[in-house]
């Protein structure tokens, strides 16, 4: 239940990052922006770390499969935000990005499989079925054709995957803050390389795009990515890619409070849809919990 929590909670923070980000950009470019607050989110752990992590230090076996890990899962962050912020720009269309993003939740529990043999019950599969379902309904354009941009996306999601196997496959062995900090301050670098070789950012520019980059940095990185690895350490990486897709749906609340957007009846049905999925997602999960509490 407590990792359900962390996971929805992460949800909605990355979802309200719409906003922010959408104001960010008129400002940033993609690069420019995600190194910046990529950096904000590395420097506000810090603190955190020397409050709750600092005897982790003299562990060197954990320490050194945290920096190892935060390395491989900061690559992955960097080349999935920015080819899905490039993709964004691309096709003008934040319906559609979103649907074609939340694709992922697909991916993972077929990479699962095949990477890592590992078995996906049915309960999963239908879960993951109603939330692109969902997903579908609230995000996608009334446009079909394929472009370059969604290309763009599709290949972002490929790397959104990664992200969540790759903290699959760490967050057991590793100090979560550490390396939450470690993923943030490799993506900050390599993004911010980009920057100034293609963007060229003016102090002007980031004064305008300040509270936009304070919410992205210490909201959406600092303390969302960080609630994703502490979530991820107890639950089904498939189940935990189902709960954060409901993301675009908090986007959606979002644009509506803030933005002043609308949502169609499809949309809200679509939501109704997606969170169907995600209770389905779990039924075996608690079941077998049960189970096991009664020495089943």
């Amino acid at each position: 239940m407590k990792s359900t929590i962390l996971l929805i909670l992460t949800a909605m923070i990355w979802g309200f990052a719409f906003v922010a980000q959408r104001y960010g950009s008129e400002h940033l470019g993609a690069f420019s922006f995600n190194g910046i607050r990529f950096m904000m989110g590395a420097i506000s752990l810090i603190p955190v770390i020397l409050i709750f992590e600092k005897d982790d230090i003299k562990d060197t076996k954990k320490l050194k499969k945290t920096f190892i890990g935060g390395i491989f899962a900061g690559l992955a962050l960097f080349c999935a935000s920015s080819l899905q912020q490039m993709g964004v720009e691309m096709t003008q269309s934040a319906g559609k990005s979103a649907f074609i993003t939340g694709l992922y939740t697909v991916i993972v529990p077929v990479a699962s499989f095949i990477l890592f043999k590992k078995r996906t019950n049915i309960c999963t599969w239908l879960g993951v079925v109603f939330a692109v379902t969902g997903l579908y309904l609230i995000s996608l354009s009334g446009k079909t054709k394929v472009e370059l941009g969604d290309l763009v996306l599709l290949l972002g999601t490929i790397f959104w995957a990664t992200h969540i196997l790759v903290i699959d496959h760490f967050v057991n062995d590793v100090s979560p803050l550490k390396f939450a900090c470690t993923q943030f301050f490799v993506c900050s670098i390599l993004g911010l390389i980009f920057a100034f070789s293609i963007e060229h950012p003016t102090f002007e520019s980031v004064k305008m795009a300040t509270i936009p980059l304070l919410y992205s940095g210490i909201m959406s990185a600092g303390v969302a990515y960080t609630c994703q690895i502490l979530g991820q350490k107890d639950s089904d990486p498939t189940v935990a890619t189902i709960i954060m897709s409901t993301e675009s749906l908090f986007a959606a609340i979002g644009g509506a409070v803030i933005l002043k957007e609308t949502m169609t009846m499809r949309g809200y049905i679509g939501c109704a849809i997606m969170f169907a999925g995600i209770i389905i997602s779990q039924l075996e999960f608690k079941k077998k919990e049960k189970q096991k509490s009664l020495g089943i």
